[in-house]
């Protein structure tokens, strides 16, 4: 998705954080936040650059979804061995990228995978 920071966010799904604990009985239920609770990216962790070699992968990739239809058997092989060869450098990069999120509500959601969210488009922010 690629958000950034001091961008409006909403959460795409329901999301359990853990047990709800009462003392002197234990665990009573459990905690969650529902989607659609909206809040503000403060930070954006483990984003990997994006290298000449992804670059590359995401070019080939490219060509071969757009024209692999198109090419000699030969080419279309050729080409698809070498995105094959790619294909842990593009997994790597898009493997994950993690935010830090404080919610509207006063809760700060750390670590948690930017594929969750929803850009808020709702108030006009961007």
């Amino acid at each position: 998705m690629g958000v950034r920071v001091g961008q409006r966010v909403g959460l795409g799904v329901d999301l359990g954080i853990g047990e709800a604990v009462a003392e002197g009985v234990g665990v009573v239920g459990a905690v969650s936040v529902g989607a659609g609770v909206r809040g503000v990216v403060e930070r954006v962790d483990g984003v990997v650059p994006e290298g000449a070699e992804v670059r590359e992968y995401r070019r080939l990739k490219g060509l071969l979804e757009d024209y692999g239809h198109t090419m000699p058997a030969g080419s279309r092989e050729r080409l698809e061995a070498e995105v094959a060869g790619l294909e842990a450098v593009g997994a790597a990069y898009r493997e994950r990228v993690t935010v830090r999120v404080r919610l509207d509500n006063g809760l700060v959601l750390e670590g948690v995978d930017e594929g969750v969210f929803v850009v808020d488009v709702g108030n006009g922010a961007s």
